[in-house]
């Protein structure tokens, strides 16, 4: 088992699980993300998403050992094509997706890194886009990664491959927080805490808007959301979460206080 599944208090756990691998990219493996988001996603206990690796890397990218060994159709396939699916998955999830970092991040690792809505690291954790140094190019992380990295962060470190701390990265832009090994878990469970205070319905469109809207003309962004706006206030949800404010109580999707 390469990835495995948990669900517990509203939030399911992805975890990669082939430390002896450095839970690289397998095609099984990625195959097994989608199956597990996708299995998220349809579970209407599942609040929130968290995304982590297990022992001393979150993710070395790529399966080098395979792509040197495949031919270039069926790397395609197996390797660039399968990690679109992934992040894209993780992108058009209808729940927010959370990344608890701990240990290496290289090359397509950064990539669901900076697919997840929101993401924190340990201290220790280090980061390279490492592409670059075996003689390829971050192609395919770079449409999730450059949406969020400073362009400036985003020229050094794609170019230099040079691995580089959790803050930095954090001051690039990429992360939410960086927070001390022994706290990482604490930190995550504050991130899930806080999603789950928010209506599902309404966690789920707003993560839609924040992907639509900046790439929407102007006139086509405020058509669009004052739709969404006027569905929502007229929705059942919007109603209890209305209700539940005014009577100084917590609306029926959130965990007790």
């Amino acid at each position: 088992m390469t990835v495995r599944y948990d669900v517990g208090d509203g939030a399911a756990t992805i975890t990669l699980a082939s430390p002896e691998t450095r839970n690289v990219l397998t095609a099984a493996t990625m195959a097994a993300l989608v199956e597990h988001l996708d299995a998220a996603a349809a579970d209407d206990g599942v609040r929130v998403v968290v995304l982590t690796g297990e022992g001393n890397t979150f993710c070395a990218g790529a399966d080098l050992a395979g792509a040197a060994a495949a031919d270039a159709q069926s790397f395609t396939d197996a390797g660039p094509r399968a990690l679109v699916r992934v992040l894209e998955a993780m992108l058009d999830h209808t729940k927010p997706v959370i990344a608890r970092v701990q240990g290496h991040v290289a090359g397509g690792g950064n990539g669901l890194v900076a697919a997840a809505d929101l993401a924190v690291a340990a201290e220790s954790a280090k980061f390279a886009f490492s592409e670059v140094r075996v003689g390829v190019s971050p192609a395919v992380i770079s449409v999730v990664c450059l949406a969020k990295l400073h362009p400036a962060a985003a020229r050094e470190l794609l170019l230099t491959g040079e691995r580089v701390s959790a803050q930095r990265v954090l001051d690039a832009g990429m992360i939410n927080a960086v927070v001390p090994d022994d706290a990482l878990d604490a930190a995550v469970a504050g991130y899930v805490d806080a999603l789950r205070l928010g209506g599902p319905q309404a966690v789920s469109r707003t993560k839609e808007l924040l992907r639509r809207v900046p790439s929407l003309p102007r006139d086509d962004a405020f058509a669009w959301t004052a739709e969404l706006s006027a569905s929502l206030f007229a929705s059942d949800e919007a109603r209890e979460g209305m209700t539940a404010f005014l009577e100084r109580r917590r609306p029926a999707w959130a965990p007790p206080a």
